[in-house]
Protein backbone atom coordinates (compact mmCIF):
# COMPACT_ATOMS: atom_id res chain seq x y z
CA UNK A 1 0.00 0.00 0.00
CA UNK A 2 1.13 3.22 -0.41
CA UNK A 3 1.70 5.52 2.05
CA UNK A 4 -0.22 8.81 3.21
CA UNK A 5 0.36 11.79 2.55
CA UNK A 6 1.29 13.95 5.18
CA UNK A 7 -1.68 15.74 6.78
CA UNK A 8 -1.84 19.85 7.59
CA UNK A 9 -0.97 21.34 10.78
CA UNK A 10 -3.12 24.24 11.80
CA UNK A 11 -2.63 26.05 15.23
CA UNK A 12 -5.12 28.49 16.37
CA UNK A 13 -3.75 30.94 19.15
CA UNK A 14 -4.31 34.22 20.48
CA UNK A 15 -5.35 35.84 23.81
CA UNK A 16 -8.14 33.99 26.15
CA UNK A 17 -11.66 35.37 25.03
CA UNK A 18 -10.80 35.27 21.14
CA UNK A 19 -13.29 32.12 20.90
CA UNK A 20 -10.23 29.42 20.19
CA UNK A 21 -11.80 26.14 21.30
CA UNK A 22 -15.26 27.28 19.56
CA UNK A 23 -13.56 27.75 16.73
CA UNK A 24 -11.16 24.35 16.25
CA UNK A 25 -14.20 22.46 16.50
CA UNK A 26 -16.04 24.49 13.78
CA UNK A 27 -12.91 24.46 11.10
CA UNK A 28 -12.75 20.60 12.10
CA UNK A 29 -16.13 19.73 11.23
CA UNK A 30 -15.92 22.22 8.09
CA UNK A 31 -12.90 19.91 7.14
CA UNK A 32 -14.05 17.12 7.84
CA UNK A 33 -17.38 17.77 5.57
CA UNK A 34 -14.71 18.35 2.94
CA UNK A 35 -14.14 14.60 2.93
CA UNK A 36 -10.54 14.86 5.15
CA UNK A 37 -9.71 13.36 8.10
CA UNK A 38 -8.80 15.40 11.35
CA UNK A 39 -7.85 14.87 14.73
CA UNK A 40 -7.91 18.33 17.31
CA UNK A 41 -6.02 18.43 20.28
CA UNK A 42 -5.14 21.22 22.60
CA UNK A 43 -1.94 22.71 24.20
CA UNK A 44 -1.01 21.94 27.12
CA UNK A 45 -2.78 18.92 27.05
CA UNK A 46 -4.12 15.78 24.84
CA UNK A 47 -1.58 13.42 26.89
CA UNK A 48 -1.75 11.45 30.15
CA UNK A 49 1.20 13.84 30.66
CA UNK A 50 -0.21 16.90 29.46
CA UNK A 51 -3.41 16.92 31.48
CA UNK A 52 -1.79 16.34 34.65
CA UNK A 53 0.40 19.43 33.48
CA UNK A 54 -2.07 21.33 32.28
CA UNK A 55 -4.23 20.76 35.70
CA UNK A 56 -0.73 22.24 37.50
CA UNK A 57 -0.10 25.42 35.52
CA UNK A 58 -3.40 26.45 35.73
CA UNK A 59 -5.10 25.71 38.90
CA UNK A 60 -5.37 28.24 41.21
CA UNK A 61 -3.19 27.61 44.17
CA UNK A 62 -0.62 28.90 46.56
CA UNK A 63 2.47 26.64 44.92
CA UNK A 64 4.56 29.47 43.34
CA UNK A 65 6.07 28.14 39.66
CA UNK A 66 8.40 30.62 38.17
CA UNK A 67 8.54 31.70 34.79
CA UNK A 68 11.25 29.38 33.56
CA UNK A 69 9.52 26.37 35.37
CA UNK A 70 6.70 27.25 33.99
CA UNK A 71 7.57 27.83 30.54
CA UNK A 72 9.74 24.59 30.27
CA UNK A 73 6.38 22.21 31.73
CA UNK A 74 4.30 23.94 28.78
CA UNK A 75 7.26 22.39 26.70
CA UNK A 76 7.33 19.37 28.49
CA UNK A 77 3.51 18.91 27.81
CA UNK A 78 4.21 19.69 24.11
CA UNK A 79 6.91 17.38 23.72
CA UNK A 80 4.37 14.85 24.49
CA UNK A 81 1.56 15.76 22.33
CA UNK A 82 3.72 15.93 19.38
CA UNK A 83 5.05 12.28 20.04
CA UNK A 84 1.90 10.85 21.12
CA UNK A 85 -0.69 12.43 19.03
CA UNK A 86 0.53 15.12 16.42
CA UNK A 87 2.91 13.40 14.36
CA UNK A 88 1.58 10.25 14.16
CA UNK A 89 -1.85 11.87 12.94
CA UNK A 90 0.20 13.35 10.45
CA UNK A 91 2.26 10.67 9.27
CA UNK A 92 -0.97 8.77 8.82
CA UNK A 93 -2.50 11.88 6.49
CA UNK A 94 -4.73 13.46 8.71
CA UNK A 95 -4.85 16.92 9.53
CA UNK A 96 -4.23 18.34 12.74
CA UNK A 97 -5.69 21.46 14.65
CA UNK A 98 -4.45 22.13 17.85
CA UNK A 99 -5.77 25.07 20.27
CA UNK A 100 -2.52 26.15 20.90
CA UNK A 101 1.02 25.55 20.19
CA UNK A 102 4.82 26.49 20.61
CA UNK A 103 3.75 30.81 19.77
CA UNK A 104 1.81 30.69 22.86
CA UNK A 105 5.10 29.33 25.05
CA UNK A 106 6.93 32.54 23.29
CA UNK A 107 4.09 35.31 23.98
CA UNK A 108 3.03 34.32 27.29
CA UNK A 109 6.20 33.54 28.77
CA UNK A 110 8.88 35.52 26.48
CA UNK A 111 7.13 38.79 25.61
CA UNK A 112 4.86 38.76 28.20
CA UNK A 113 6.66 37.27 30.49
CA UNK A 114 10.23 38.39 30.22
CA UNK A 115 12.61 35.51 28.96
CA UNK A 116 14.09 35.87 26.39
CA UNK A 117 12.26 34.92 23.29
CA UNK A 118 15.19 33.62 20.62
CA UNK A 119 15.40 31.20 24.05
CA UNK A 120 11.79 30.16 23.83
CA UNK A 121 12.14 29.32 20.08
CA UNK A 122 15.36 27.50 20.55
CA UNK A 123 14.06 25.30 23.65
CA UNK A 124 10.57 24.83 21.74
CA UNK A 125 12.60 23.59 18.30
CA UNK A 126 14.13 20.64 20.88
CA UNK A 127 10.87 20.04 22.40
CA UNK A 128 8.62 19.29 18.77
CA UNK A 129 11.32 18.11 17.32
CA UNK A 130 11.35 21.25 14.91
CA UNK A 131 7.65 20.43 14.17
CA UNK A 132 6.18 23.70 12.82
CA UNK A 133 2.46 24.53 12.01
CA UNK A 134 1.48 24.58 8.08
CA UNK A 135 -0.51 27.57 9.23
CA UNK A 136 -1.28 29.38 12.45
CA UNK A 137 -4.20 31.63 12.57
CA UNK A 138 -4.46 33.86 15.51
CA UNK A 139 -7.47 35.37 16.68
CA UNK A 140 -6.50 39.01 17.77
CA UNK A 141 -8.94 41.35 19.88
CA UNK A 142 -8.32 44.14 22.07
CA UNK A 143 -7.86 43.14 25.73
CA UNK A 144 -10.73 45.09 27.02
CA UNK A 145 -13.19 43.02 25.03
CA UNK A 146 -10.80 39.66 25.84
CA UNK A 147 -11.61 40.18 29.32
CA UNK A 148 -15.22 41.16 29.00
CA UNK A 149 -15.53 37.42 27.63
CA UNK A 150 -13.37 35.35 29.52
CA UNK A 151 -15.39 37.27 32.82
CA UNK A 152 -14.20 36.81 36.07
CA UNK A 153 -11.13 34.90 35.47
CA UNK A 154 -10.79 31.32 36.03
CA UNK A 155 -7.51 29.87 36.23
CA UNK A 156 -4.34 30.97 37.46
CA UNK A 157 -3.38 32.77 34.11
CA UNK A 158 -6.35 34.89 33.83
CA UNK A 159 -5.48 35.67 36.96
CA UNK A 160 -2.32 37.74 35.93
CA UNK A 161 -2.70 41.72 35.47
CA UNK A 162 -4.16 43.83 32.86
CA UNK A 163 -1.13 45.20 31.97
CA UNK A 164 0.52 41.37 31.65
CA UNK A 165 -2.41 40.78 29.39
CA UNK A 166 -1.82 43.80 27.37
CA UNK A 167 1.64 42.26 26.78
CA UNK A 168 0.42 39.22 25.37
CA UNK A 169 -1.89 40.97 22.72
CA UNK A 170 1.07 43.63 22.08
CA UNK A 171 3.42 39.95 22.07
CA UNK A 172 1.56 38.04 19.25
CA UNK A 173 1.41 40.42 17.18
CA UNK A 174 5.01 40.98 17.37
CA UNK A 175 5.42 37.52 16.68
CA UNK A 176 3.56 37.68 13.67
CA UNK A 177 5.97 39.56 11.63
CA UNK A 178 8.90 37.09 12.23
CA UNK A 179 7.43 33.96 13.17
CA UNK A 180 9.15 30.92 11.42
CA UNK A 181 5.95 29.34 9.94
CA UNK A 182 3.08 31.13 8.19
CA UNK A 183 0.75 33.34 10.12
CA UNK A 184 -2.24 35.57 9.43
CA UNK A 185 -3.94 37.19 12.27
CA UNK A 186 -8.06 37.30 12.12
CA UNK A 187 -9.91 39.52 13.62
CA UNK A 188 -11.94 38.06 16.47
CA UNK A 189 -13.63 40.98 17.42
CA UNK A 190 -16.50 40.05 15.16
CA UNK A 191 -19.30 36.99 15.53
CA UNK A 192 -18.55 33.20 16.29
CA UNK A 193 -20.28 33.02 11.92
CA UNK A 194 -17.97 35.32 10.66
CA UNK A 195 -14.50 34.42 12.51
CA UNK A 196 -15.61 30.74 11.33
CA UNK A 197 -16.00 31.95 7.53
CA UNK A 198 -12.88 33.71 7.73
CA UNK A 199 -10.69 30.95 9.30
CA UNK A 200 -12.19 28.85 6.57
CA UNK A 201 -11.09 31.18 3.75
CA UNK A 202 -7.24 31.13 5.31
CA UNK A 203 -7.16 27.40 5.51
CA UNK A 204 -9.11 26.94 1.87
CA UNK A 205 -6.30 29.57 0.46
CA UNK A 206 -3.17 27.59 2.37
CA UNK A 207 -4.18 24.07 1.49
CA UNK A 208 -4.67 25.67 -2.20
CA UNK A 209 -1.19 26.77 -1.90
CA UNK A 210 0.28 23.35 -0.17
CA UNK A 211 4.32 23.41 -1.68
CA UNK A 212 3.69 19.67 -0.74
CA UNK A 213 1.23 19.08 -3.33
Amino acid sequence: MNKPSRGFFISLDGPDGGGKTTQVVRLADWLRSLGRTVTTCRDPGATPLGERLRAILLERSSIDIGMRSEMLMYMSARAQLVEEVIRPALERGEDVISDRYLLANVVYQGYAGGLPVDDLWLVGRVATGGLMPDLTLVLDLTTELARERVGKARDRMEDRSEEYHRKVRDGFLAAAGCYTAPIRVIDASTDADTVAQRLQTEVAHALALDPRT
